[in-house]
């Protein structure tokens, strides 16, 4: 599975791709850390398109609303599973996110071990889905809901 993160923060990407790592899931991790160069890297012709993106939404330069907008409304780059993942957690926030057209929303957890956990059980989503959005009371994935793995 191809995956994108951008994500400025450079201990949570550490993490993310230690968890990736650890997780028996064949995976290629490729990492951009601003918004700018993630809309070069989806809209560079020669790179191998990625299977799901994960967006944090507070980032330099161009902002995680911002390419999740311009994501959804390109006709090369719509059908991109946008999985939102960040340490904010408004409901007015999510709800906008949805409505944008994310596929789930992820609250970065604090504690390694749920950080993998929450990472695998998007993985699996996004691997069992039609990359269709899910119903709103699905849309926010929990640390519980990764338990059930």
């Amino acid at each position: 599975m191809n995956i994108l993160l951008a994500d400025d923060d450079t201990d949570d990407c550490i993490f993310f791709k230690e968890a990736l790592d650890e997780l028996l899931l064949s995976t290629h991790l490729t990492v951009v850390h601003d918004g700018e160069q993630l809309m070069q890297q989806l809209l560079n012709e020669t790179n191998e398109f990625p299977d799901v993106l994960f967006l944090d939404l507070n980032m330099p330069r161009k902002n995680g609303f911002e390419c999740l907008s311009e994501i959804k409304l390109s006709k090369k780059l719509n059908q991109l599973p946008v999985i939102i993942f960040s340490t904010s957690f408004e409901q007015e926030v999510v709800n906008q996110l949805y409505q944008n057209g994310a596929e789930y929303f992820i609250r970065k957890p604090s504690e390694f071990s749920q950080f993998k956990k929450i990472i695998q059980h998007s993985l699996v989503l996004i691997a069992q889905e039609n990359i269709s959005q899910p119903t709103r009371e699905n849309f926010v994935i929990t640390v519980q809901d990764s338990l059930i793995i």
